[in-house]
């Protein structure tokens, strides 16, 4: 059912209706199209505009003001009048009395709804006008209130849902405890398999064991530090470390012959696996494969509590001292609380050291698998580690592991750690370990129990009076776990006022971060300084394009070049200098003098030095940079200004002998490559060198020999004078003409104009003054910078 407004079917409105289509038709050329039915409440806007019209007549016949809104719109309230739809009737409220029509589905296949009854707003009369269709065939509509009452006050409903009530209540019980009983058969089954499902097996072929001293320490050695507390052999023990499943373990081996795995051992081996806290060392694993029987427990790469507190140049503030003194005590207190209920071997050496400076304890539970380690009963080693026992536990061994008695051992790691001594080490200066291990199970009779002093310099009285407590002779008055536990948090609270531990250990972190900066910042400086150095020289051995592509691994391809200018020249009488002269002197004295000056002035031109031989200096220009034609240009000024560099040069080590430089010079095409994969070099192969050797070696001292070639070109710039030499017979060459390069009008370099006076090296080296008829050593001279004059 709905109820939807009354529309009406009056022959008005069907009139109204009408005039109203012909009207959008003739002003608004606008029809309907099929099947647009017209929608009757459009009429409603025209019953307004007669209500308006009514209270505008009546305020106008009154001479009233239609501005008055409040006085015109009363005028609509609370009357009625003929509207389209018939009798419009608005209540003092200024609300219509509509009217409503009751639609009910006549056909529930094609959905199909008719009008059932009409509701008339002004008179409150209700009008059937056909049949409603009740559900399931009801002929009256359904009662106001339920059969047995909104309260359940129908006595006839009483019975019925007190029995009702009563079963739901037993089946609620029997399904809960139901459930209750097959959650503890699923738990018992599924901790059962658990237990059987040996996940804690580990095989010997799955560990990749390492050397002693590949990881560092892992468990500390069991010595105390002092000459009198040593391991039987001298020397301290590392932890056995492996690989385990892509990350590195801690190994303990043990010596069994055989592993009895009984229920209660399976038991404990799964209670040690399943615990877990940020204070303890996870144990891993067991492996049981004869005779590599071991225990795999998670690796910590610090080290022991005893090899940081035995490490000098390890620096601990009281801060860092009482966050590894709250972390022993937060994991001797989940021991405590968990199924394991004890730790049973409590001492600094199996207090271990993470990354990140957290303190983990290890070696708790399978005593019994711990009591068979390879170190025999009554070695030193053993001995050592009673000194953390209580001393109860020292008179009857068989009394078994104690919370009391691991207090006791918490007092000793707290007296460690505070001051960084080892336990009874001023005793031990005069007695052995037995001795204090004797006068520690005495009993007390009357007197002060032997304890060593717990008070020490520096130390704060309050964790000494903790650790004394911690040494009751009865342990009954040793403070438990929570209380101990409550005492370090009240001592850290008021000790560090305004920071915590985790803002020290984050100020330390940070502080370590800073450091590896600055380092990575002075290793990459120092690493780019490196890389520069290599990048200039390798760009002094090769031309920098081709080193450019063997830097970026490209193979370097033979090139052909169409003209370049080639230049050779070597020292006329140099096999006579040289006998004359020791190696050092030929060596250091004139060679590397003289090369050095040359390897400054070629810098000013556009010439690449290819290599020197004894006494041979090769250069080319146009090579393996293309210049055109200024190849011979660059080369035939380099020529002059070493020329005049020679005439100035100053022998060393026979100041009174001037040298005399033979040069050739010749132009054409030649190939260049890299030859080599260890020192490779950038060398010329074709006829052109050939040329270029034969017009040094047919040349005269302190001359430039010029072929024909190069003549062309050097003419064409017209700046060079150049003299014929006539013809010249070249072994392999026949007869050539050639010509002498005398000089040029106008020195040019790619730089400006070049001051042969004033090159980089050259002044220093020319002008060096003589020491003992010596010049001054390389290293004393203030070379200074090269200086070109432009004009």
């Amino acid at each position: 059912m709905t109820f939807r407004l009354f529309e009406p079917t009056t022959e008005e409105f069907k009139e109204f209706q009408a005039n109203l289509e012909l009207r959008r038709k003739h002003d608004f050329n606008w029809t309907s199209p099929p099947g647009d039915d017209f929608n009757f409440f459009t009429s409603a806007f025209h019953d307004v505009i007669i209500l308006f019209s009514l209270a505008v007549n009546e305020t106008l016949g009154e001479s009233g003001n239609l501005s008055d809104g409040y006085t015109l719109t009363r005028k609509m309230w609370n009357r009625t009048f003929e509207g389209i739809f018939g009798n419009v009737s608005l209540n003092p409220n200024g609300d219509r009395d509509g009217d409503y029509s009751l639609w009910d589905m006549t056909d529930a296949k094609s959905g199909d709804f008719a009008v059932v009854a009409n509701f008339h707003g002004a008179t409150g009369e209700l009008e059937f006008v056909g049949d409603i269709a009740w559900p399931g065939g009801a002929t009256d509509p359904p009662s106001d209130t339920p059969f047995c009452g909104f309260d359940n006050e129908n006595p006839a409903c009483r019975t019925q849902d007190s029995t009702l009530t009563i079963t739901i209540i037993v089946s609620s019980c029997l399904l809960i405890v139901g459930a209750i009983l097959i959650l503890a058969i699923y738990r018992k089954v599924k901790r059962d398999a658990e237990i059987q499902s040996r996940a804690w097996q580990i095989k010997w072929e799955e560990l990749q064991i390492q050397d002693d001293h590949a990881r560092g320490r892992g468990s500390s050695a069991f010595s105390l530090g002092s000459a009198s507390l040593k391991t039987d052999e001298g020397k301290q023990i590392f932890t056995k470390t492996a690989f385990y499943q892509g990350r590195t373990v801690a190994v303990k081996r043990l010596a069994a012959d055989q592993v009895d795995l009984t229920k209660s051992l399976l038991i404990e081996l799964k209670t040690v696996r399943d615990l877990e806290h940020p204070n303890l060392a996870r144990f891993i694993g067991l492996c049981i494969d004869v005779p590599n029987v071991a225990i795999v427990n998670e690796y910590c790469p610090k080290g022991s509590l005893m090899d940081i507190l035995q490490n000098d140049s390890i620096k601990l503030d009281w801060l860092f001292k009482y966050s590894l003194i709250s972390d022993v005590i937060k994991g001797v207190q989940y021991l405590h609380r968990s199924e394991l209920s004890v730790h049973g071997q409590l001492n600094s050496s199996n207090c271990l050291v993470d990354s990140r400076f957290v303190l983990k304890l290890i070696d708790f539970g399978l005593l019994s698998f711990r009591e068979g380690a390879a170190r025999p009963r009554g070695s030193h080693a053993q001995q050592t580690k009673l000194l953390w026992v209580a001393p109860e536990l020292l008179r009857d061994p068989k009394r078994g592991p104690t919370k009391e008695g691991d207090i006791y051992s918490v007092g000793m790691v707290m007296r460690e750690v505070a001051t960084r001594e080892g336990p009874y080490e001023v005793e031990a200066k005069n007695m052995d370990v037995g001795e204090i291990l004797k006068k520690i199970k005495l009993p007390p009779a009357g007197l002060q129990p032997f304890r060593q002093r717990a008070t020490a310099e520096n130390v704060d009285s309050s964790i000494s009076e903790l650790i004394k407590a911690c040494w009751a002779e009865d342990p009954k008055y040793r403070p438990n776990i929570n209380s101990l536990n409550a005492s370090i948090v009240k001592i850290n609270r008021q000790k560090n006022t305004g920071t915590g531990i985790l803002d020290n250990l984050l100020n330390r972190m940070e502080q370590y971060a800073n450091n590896l900066e600055e380092l990575v910042e002075e290793r990459t400086a120092a690493f780019l300084e490196e890389k520069k150095r290599a990048e200039t020289l390798l760009y002094e051995l090769l031309p920098r394009t081709v080193a450019d592509q063997l830097k970026q691994g490209k193979a370097v391809d033979p090139e052909s070049f169409d003209s370049v200018t080639i230049f050779f020249s070597d020292i006329k009488g140099f096999t006579e200098l040289s006998a004359q002269s020791t190696p050092m002197q030929v060596c250091g004295l004139l060679l590397n003098d003289l090369y050095t000056c040359f390897d400054g002035i070629i810098g000013n031109f556009d010439v690449y030095k290819v290599e020197t031989i004894g006494d041979a200096y090769m250069v080319v220009s146009g090579v393996p940079v293309r210049n055109g034609n200024a190849h011979a240009r660059e080369i035939g000024n380099m020529a002059l200004a070493l020329l005049q560099a020679v005439g100035l040069f100053t022998i060393r080590h026979k100041p009174d002998t001037k040298l005399k430089l033979r040069v050739g010079i010749h132009t054409g095409p030649c190939v260049a490559g890299v030859v080599g994969l260890k020192m490779p070099r950038y060398c010329l192969f074709g006829d052109t060198v050939n040329t270029a050797s034969r017009m040094e070696s047919n040349g005269e001292a302190m001359k430039i020999h010029v072929s024909s070639d190069t003549k062309v070109i050097l003419d064409s710039f017209g700046c060079f004078q150049i003299q014929l030499r006539g013809a010249v017979e070249m072994k392999g060459k026949g007869t050539q003409t050639t010509f002498w390069l005398l000089e040029s009008n106008n020195i040019l370099t790619k730089r400006g104009e070049l001051d042969i006076s004033r090159l980089k090296n050259t002044e220093n080296w020319l002008n060096r003054p003589l020491v003992d008829n010596q010049r001054l050593p390389e290293g004393t001279l203030d070379d200074g910078p090269m200086s070109i004059t432009e004009n």
